[in-house]
């Protein structure tokens, strides 16, 4: 069994992203390499640099990452008790499929949690949006460079940042957790540049909300902001049947 090679994935969804996995640095004494190898595995699941259905092997993954095929085999465990892989009876290890019903949990559990963010946020009198400015400013750039990779980075972190001004980051953390189903579609819906133009646009408005203190905008702005993607789950569903289950 092989591992993808960047013509397997959809060359829409490859743009401005290295297909590979990243060898596996010396960490710190309390730092497994079985850790690093799972978090390198989730981080190329939802990039897409391990496709939805790619099959994996243990031996190339480990001479990808530079590393034995012990913690390979131990996080490769720990992916499939995750339900992120899966192992097919007389076929072998494969990424698990998008589940659009995972990802329709994920969505509630983000839009549950952003808008109270949000809400808390609002109510602080001395909020600072600078940071927000910023990010906003790294979209737009990236956007005109269509470097994808960069806009998604600036997209998370100005998430990241609502949830730290609620003074609740680590509601964000429990976040990450649950949306990894709803960020591949994200990723699979790039580049789109239409489609980032409005999440720009979107961005910009939910942040003069917090701005204004506008708490009924912000909710609205929210909710809508974090359906978004998977109105789109459908029209992915059909571009790329293979990636997805149920």
């Amino acid at each position: 069994m092989n591992l993808p090679q960047q013509s397997s994935i959809p060359e829409r969804a490859l743009a401005g992203r290295d297909a590979g996995l990243a060898p596996i640095t010396r960490g710190g004494a309390r730092t497994r390499t079985s850790d690093r190898v799972h978090e390198e595995l989730i981080a190329a699941i939802r990039e897409l640099r391990l496709a939805p259905g790619a099959s994996l092997s243990e031996t190339e993954l480990a001479g990808q990452l530079h590393v034995s095929r012990t913690p390979v085999r131990e996080a490769l465990a720990r992916l499939v008790d995750a339900g992120l892989v899966r192992v097919v009876p007389q076929v072998g290890t494969r990424v698990g499929l998008i589940s659009l019903r995972d990802v329709e949990e994920a969505r509630f559990v983000r839009e549950s949690l952003e808008v109270s963010a949000f809400e808390v946020a609002c109510a602080d009198p001395t909020v600072d949006v600078t940071v927000l400015r910023e990010l906003l400013e790294q979209q737009e750039s990236s956007c005109r460079a269509e470097d994808y990779d960069a806009f998604f980075l600036a997209d998370e972190a100005l998430h990241c940042e609502i949830f730290s001004l609620s003074g609740y980051p680590g509601a964000w953390q429990a976040v990450q957790r649950m949306k990894l189903q709803l960020d591949r579609l994200r990723r699979l819906s790039l580049p789109d540049s239409a489609a980032m133009r409005e999440l720009i646009d979107e961005h910009r408005l939910i942040v003069d909300a917090l701005e204004n203190a506008d708490l009924p905008a912000g909710r609205a702005l929210i909710s809508r902001h974090a359906r978004r993607a998977l109105e789109r789950g459908p029209a992915l569903r059909v571009e790329y049947p293979d990636y997805f289950t149920d």
